[in-house]
């Protein structure tokens, strides 16, 4: 039985399959189980009861996403489906894997997305600087079709579906649903008020899901395999596997399909590699660079949403960022806060002025001016940027790693003050 249905088929020094060869490695079956006589309402109840969470970040229940989508003949016709596939979360580099390895898993994970809310048409919204994934998904978009699983009556079910490759300008903000679906409308990209929420009235107004790649690539094996099929893969309380990702100065950086519930210490030393030789761990993002550091001591603590979220950070992406012992915390803090600053939309004042303000104050520490003062500045910013303080999440991810740095880290901080430069230099 398939262990690793995300990369079973992903074989880097190759192309990926075309057409024939991933039909003829059992490609497809699920739209197969879709046309011997699975409703949409059958498909939303499986993908219910198989628990996959979203694994874009926020960890939200697919199946409860898509049910919000009204349904029935009172309801709006004209439904979208999006692939959110503008991938730029610091660390992060798991959806480029699936995109390039194997771009047929992500098409068919959208039939059945599409097919269970009924929509006709669906966009991939790609990174713009992801010119070897978008060479990929454009050939596999083709040959689908020409293979009858795109366009008009697939498989004799009745249903239709269209799908083009969007490639973005590529902003940070456009991770946030509403602000990509602007985006895709050819608007400046900032994030709409919610309610309405997507669901409801998203592109163009009409019913829209958005979805990651990694959460749509997903269903193919759970449609094919089934329910208990796909709860026996899982080590923890959620359910499947996850693309786990390590960046930093280990041994081996990769990104590899593991069981959610697998532990953190195996991640990092048993397919990591462990710390290159001379260094210790010191902290870690666990989920890329908008979530909080966690320290050796959680080690031990196992890859799945609701744990290390008790742990004080989150999943989110699952792709781990390494600070080691050679490396300043105020600077690789830093580093991520420019980033941020930089990526900000302008919206609302928090962020737009927020951000650029912090920045600010880890060029002095750099330079040898920062004070006591300005740490003082950079608390009050963790609460100013805080949850429910900004119109949307990317100031509040911002303050994660800034929070727990200050946190965990605070005597690098006043090292910096004391010393007037940075000592890792």
């Amino acid at each position: 039985m398939v262990t690793k249905p995300l990369t079973k088929n992903i074989d880097m020094s190759r192309p990926p399959l075309d057409f024939r060869a991933y039909v003829a490695a059992a490609g497809y079956q699920s739209m197969r189980v879709i046309a011997k006589g699975m409703t949409p309402a059958d498909v939303l109840q499986m993908v219910k009861d198989s628990g996959l969470k979203g694994r874009g970040g926020a960890g939200f229940p697919t199946g409860l996403k898509w049910s919000f989508v009204p349904m029935g003949t009172g309801a709006e016709q004209q439904k979208y489906l999006v692939v959110n596939a503008d991938e730029m979360e610091p660390g992060t580099f798991k959806d480029r894997l699936l995109m390039e390895g194997d771009p047929h898993l992500l098409i068919e994970g959208m039939l059945i997305a599409a097919y269970t809310i009924q929509a006709s048409k669906a966009y991939i919204f790609l990174r713009g600087e992801y010119f070897v994934a978008e060479k990929a998904l454009q050939k596999a978009i083709d040959e689908a079709y020409a293979g009858g699983m795109l366009g008009n009556n697939i498989l004799g079910t009745g249903f239709n579906l269209d799908i083009v490759l969007h490639t973005s300008a590529g902003r940070y903000i456009c991770g946030e649903e509403t602000a990509l679906l602007n985006a895709l409308e050819g608007k400046r990209a900032n994030p709409r008020a919610k309610p309405p929420f997507p669901q409801v009235s998203g592109l163009w107004g009409k019913p829209t899901i958005v979805n990651n790649v990694e959460t749509l690539c997903n269903l193919p094996g759970i449609l094919t395999y089934g329910i208990d099929w796909y709860h026996s893969l899982t080590k923890g309380s959620d359910h499947g596997t996850k693309l786990c990702g390590v960046s930093g100065k280990v041994k081996t950086p990769g990104c590899w399909e593991l069981p959610l519930g697998t532990p953190i210490r195996e991640l990092l030393e048993d397919y990591a590699g462990g710390m290159r030789d001379g260094l210790k761990l010191r902290g870690f993002l666990p989920g890329g660079g908008s979530t909080d550091f966690l320290l050796p001591e959680h080690l031990d603590l196992t890859l799945d949403y609701d744990v290390i979220g008790k742990a004080g950070s989150r999943l989110a992406t699952g792709t781990m960022i390494i600070l080691d012992d050679h490396t300043c915390p105020v600077g690789m803090v830093g580093n991520l806060m420019k980033f941020f600053a930089h990526e900000s939309c302008g919206f609302c004042t928090p962020c737009r002025d927020g951000l650029p303000w912090v920045d600010e104050i880890f060029n002095d520490f750099e330079n040898g001016h920062g004070s006591e003062k300005d740490l003082a500045i950079l608390h009050d910013h963790v609460e100013y940027l805080g949850p429910s303080r900004t119109f949307c999440a990317l100031a509040p991810g911002a303050t994660a790693p800034l929070g727990s740095g200050l946190r965990h880290f605070r005597e690098d901080f006043e090292r910096h003050i004391k010393e007037k430069r940075c000592t890792y230099k």
